[in-house]
């Protein structure tokens, strides 16, 4: 049986301000996520809080690369820390979010243990770079590009270990089927894609058991799970910075994590982008909970 530890990481670092003078309210994720009882219903133990820095863009520009990059660096290596202590002790960790930009703490604590892969199961890539935009600043959208070593060495080569993330290694799901620019580039990188349209052609349980399958090799060691809430679509969960149209409806989105987090490789999992603020009557997050409880029980 595994050893759920629910960790709080309520980063907003890698976000732009909704608007000027604010900052993004998905560092209030975890809380809402807790009022919806998710530490007892994963019969999880506590794992705290790893507290992040004040976000201050300061006197950042367009043009002067990721923001909030030293920010994001200091936790990037803290929340890594906890991740990594979590899983040589054979725990399960579910880390709350926060922005995408928390992916990277996983990412370099699973670097530092050995190879690892990701399934990112999100409505966009976020493999912004320096090689296919002039638009450089929010990590939550470049988290991928980043671990896999593209863009600026202080948030790329951490501890020396660049990249964190090998391409071969890395599987999107959910994205939606408009992103074809993209998805261009994804391929010659031969890094798989899964659309919403292909999932539902396929079947999001067929998918995810063979994406499971496909990180059982012997030179990995297991992979993590990144849920960004905006792969579902807007109708249900408006609650997110980019509520893109024709996303994952909720029966989908079990169906497709469930094998994801019963395989035996699977070694952990974080949620990200719900903002409370955008979801007054807090339906939308006590849906999230309803959906992560889910995805981990049994079939």
């Amino acid at each position: 049986m595994r050893n759920f530890v629910v960790l709080d990481a309520p980063s907003n670092l890698g976000l732009r301000p909704p608007a000027p003078g604010t900052v993004p309210g998905c560092y209030k994720l975890a809380g809402a996520l807790r009022d919806q009882h998710i530490v007892r219903r994963l019969n999880a133990r506590e794992g705290g809080v790893v507290v992040p820095p004040r976000y201050d863009l300061g006197e950042w520009k367009e043009g002067d690369g990721v923001f909030n990059a030293a920010a994001l660096a200091t936790y990037t290596r803290q929340l890594a820390d906890r991740i990594e202590h979590h899983i040589r002790a054979g725990d399960f960790p579910v880390v709350l979010g926060g922005d995408c930009s928390i992916q990277l703490g996983a990412s370099l604590a699973l670097r530092r243990i050995g190879r690892y892969g990701l399934a990112a199961v999100d409505a966009s890539p976020d493999f912004r770079h320096p090689g296919n935009s002039d638009r450089i600043g929010a990590a939550g959208g470049e988290e991928v590009a980043l671990a896999t070593g593209r863009g600026q060495d202080d948030l790329t080569d951490l501890e020396g270990l660049k990249p964190y993330l090998r391409d071969e290694d890395i599987r999107l799901l959910g994205i939606r089927d408009y992103f074809e620019d993209d998805r261009a580039e994804l391929a010659a990188l031969k890094i798989p894609v899964v659309t919403v349209g292909e999932l539902r052609e396929e079947g999001p349980d067929t998918l995810a058991r063979a994406t499971a399958q496909s990180f059982a090799f012997p030179q990995l060691d297991g992979f993590w799970v990144h849920l960004d809430a905006d792969v579902l679509d807007p109708s249900v969960m408006p609650a997110v910075d980019s509520p893109d149209p024709d996303g994952l409806l909720p029966h989908e989105l079990v169906a497709l994590l469930r094998p994801l987090l019963a395989s035996p490789h699977c070694v952990g999992l974080n949620i990200t982008i719900y903002d409370p603020d955008l979801d007054p009557e807090g339906s939308a997050g006590a849906l999230l909970a309803d959906l992560v409880v889910s995805a981990f029980a049994e079939s």
